[in-house]
């Protein structure tokens, strides 16, 4: 605990925001069947209060909810155009091996169209601040 307040302290120090992309699955497309403890309301509280979280600790975070393959490719490379520092790939996208394809399309779509920004990874949303402190700082 004490090592996250000190990164939030750290990172509300820091001479400018960083930009931070929080990619994730729009809660409505996320399979609830694999994770029983949790329902879209759940998620989507979980999820605000990580760009919450992000936000106090003095980083500008945007969210990027996609769909599961249709458009989120060019959903995120929308957002990339803002340009960006970090962008965070939520465990949703990450950890669910149905959606293995479209994490490498996105890991890929992020390298080629932010080069400068770092990569990095929750394995939940309330883990996600301590991910993108993890790069930033």
């Amino acid at each position: 605990m004490l090592g996250r307040v000190l990164r939030r302290s750290l990172a509300s120090a820091g001479a400018s925001k960083k930009k931070v992309l929080f990619v994730g699955l729009e809660p409505s497309y996320v399979d609830f069947t694999k994770w029983p403890d949790l329902n879209e309301e759940k998620l989507t509280k979980g999820l605000q209060s990580a760009i919450d979280e992000i936000k106090a600790a003095g980083h500008d975070a945007s969210p990027c909810w996609i769909d599961t393959g249709a458009t989120a490719e060019a959903t995120v490379i929308g957002e990339l155009a803002k340009g960006y520092d970090a962008v965070l790939v939520g465990a949703g996208v990450r950890t669910d091996p149905e959606h293995f394809l479209l994490f490498e399309k996105l890991v890929n779509v992020v390298h080629e169209h932010a080069p400068d920004a770092k990569i990095c990874f929750n394995s939940n949303p309330f883990d996600s601040l301590d991910a993108v402190n993890r790069v930033l700082l």
